[in-house]
């Protein structure tokens, strides 16, 4: 039986601007995971998930196409993963197998709460891990991103992909999106192996270094969001109410905000990336302004408030809307008073830590 896991993900700045090609965000990989077992078998294979017992579902081959029993499933994300990377296999020349793969997360609790953690994108890179190993193909870590980032596109039908990165690289990330126009029209003339063996145009992934006296805070507003659907809204907003220019101002202040972010990490200095916290916080107010989306709702907003009187910087991560909030804090402060005040306004203070990068992994730009 091969395993593979993928570390869920939280947003920590440049959420909406990233899902633009080329603009940045940070986003950074936690703790919890989900993880995928393939095992050989004969007959029938199957894919089985322990938080969805009911829904587990068989399959058959015909020649080298994968055939259900059942056609209404919710692994949609499995199915995308499991297609694109046989296919691959395929074209590297690998006979095609039956398998049972077996799919357990950490992301959500044992009570159904979902908390944003992104596992969509940690199972579609668990399976493409797990079926890496299963195939023996040898893809690299990029080689897995690009497949994955695919994969997940071709569900969701937007999105930045940044939950991909930070569920291949692990730790704390710099993404830029790429051109996913360049990528539809690079998919009609060339073979899965070429797209992930070429340079994707705007692509920018870099591993960063937290500094020392930072740590992360997490907490839960209990209620979800989704994410697909509020992207969409920004999207709309802007046909819908003439807000073109607003939106560009919005972009150019989200890019100024992150690079200061950035260079933040890059020098170690905690004050700089607490105060682009701050500023990028006022950036989402600004869109939610213009484009009528909520973004920080009234718990979120007591989540930052509350932070700061404890000396940290915080805001919503990713969509929004609900969902999760972060702070970051010096690690000298005694943290146990900001999260009772979390909890005693109903924000469930979320027990995570980052999943570091591969040390032995190289801190690269993947870019054009």
């Amino acid at each position: 039986m091969i395993t593979a896991k993928a570390p869920g993900k939280l947003y920590i700045a440049g959420e909406y601007a990233v899902v633009e090609t080329g603009h940045p965000a940070i986003v950074v990989a936690i703790d919890q995971f989900v993880t995928v077992s393939v095992g050989a078998t004969t007959g029938y294979g199957s894919i089985v998930s322990k938080q969805y017992q009911e829904n587990s579902i068989y399959w058959q081959r015909v020649g080298d196409e994968i055939v259900f029993d059942d056609r209404d499933n919710p692994f949609h994300y499995i199915l995308s993963a499991i297609r694109l990377t046989e296919k691959y296999a395929r074209e590297m020349g690998h006979p095609l197998a039956l398998y049972d793969l077996k799919v357990d997360s950490d992301l959500d609790s044992e009570d159904g709460k979902k908390y944003g953690l992104g596992s969509s994108a940690a199972v579609t890179v668990a399976t493409v891990k797990a079926l890496n190993q299963f195939y023996g193909l040898k893809m690299t870590a990029d080689q897995v991103y690009k497949l994955s980032a695919i994969a997940h596109l071709d569900v969701q039908g937007n999105g930045s992909l940044g939950d991909i990165a930070a569920s291949v690289y692990g730790g704390w990330v710099a993404y830029r999106s790429f051109d996913k126009q360049w990528l539809a029209a690079a998919r009609r003339q060339h073979t899965i192996t070429e797209l992930l063996n070429r340079d994707w145009p705007q692509l920018d992934i870099e591993l960063l270094t937290a500094p020392a006296n930072m740590q992360l805070l997490i907490g839960w507003t209990g209620s979800p969001a989704s994410t697909a659907h509020l992207v969409d809204r920004i999207a709309d907003s802007q046909t819908t109410t003439n807000k073109e220019t607003d939106y560009q101002n919005f972009l150019q202040q989200s890019d100024a905000i992150l690079e200061r972010i950035i260079a933040g990490f890059r020098a170690g200095d905690l004050a700089a990336i607490q105060q682009g916290i701050r500023d990028n916080q006022d950036a989402l107010n600004y869109l939610t302004q213009f484009s009528g989306v909520e973004i920080e709702t009234p718990v979120l907003l007591q989540l930052r408030q509350i932070a700061e009187r404890f000396g940290g910087a915080a805001k919503s991560s990713g969509a929004g809307g609900g969902d999760c909030g972060i702070a970051l804090i010096d690690t000298t402060v005694d943290v146990a008073p900001l999260l009772a005040s979390w909890t005693s306004v109903g924000i469930e203070p979320l027990n995570l830590c980052v999943h570091e990068s591969d040390p032995n992994q190289v801190a690269q730009h993947v870019a054009s």
